[in-house]
């Protein structure tokens, strides 16, 4: 199960949102043809976090973070993408969201928490006794900052799902 991002355009979102096949078609699309986490992550289109997003979802909710950074807030269809519905957050939200990710350096998120919490929570993928976990998921939350940061500038919306 993973977590992944796509950003879109306002006109994109707008028809994802009344067309849902085609944003998954598109989405597809742009799996094929551009590589997850190959560029930069300013650069990229599509991001993924792999299987950190729980740990992720987790240290983020524990921060109050005022926007779902991992699910998405708006959900435009039905359909299961994989785990589920995909979703979306507005350029409103991916600014919100940008602005929150630029303030929340890992060793802040990670402060006070340890593997047994991570266990307790049945926070997926549940390998959390392994010494160099946390640092596993930082490689993964590290590239969310550029990529929102990114997005945020040109008033970009993005599409979220897990697959």
């Amino acid at each position: 199960m993973n977590g992944e991002y796509l950003r879109v355009s306002p006109a994109e979102l707008a028809r994802a949102v009344e067309d849902p096949d085609w944003a998954f078609e598109y989405v597809q699309e742009v799996m094929e043809t551009d590589g997850i986490n190959d560029v930069a992550p300013s650069d990229a289109r599509q991001l993924t976090t792999h299987k950190a997003w729980h740990a992720i979802a987790f240290l983020l909710e524990r921060a109050a973070v005022p926007v779902d950074i991992v699910h998405g807030e708006q959900t435009f269809t039905s359909e299961d993408w994989g785990y589920g519905p995909a979703k979306y957050l507005d350029p409103d939200q991916v600014k919100l969201a940008a602005e929150a990710l630029a303030q929340l350096p890992f060793d802040g998120l990670i402060r006070d928490v340890d593997s047994g919490q991570l266990t307790a929570a049945q926070v997926y993928p549940l390998h959390w006794d392994e010494a160099d976990a946390l640092e596993w998921v930082r490689g993964w939350f590290d590239p969310l900052a550029p990529f929102f940061g990114a997005a945020a500038q040109v008033g970009e919306a993005m599409l979220l799902w897990l697959d």
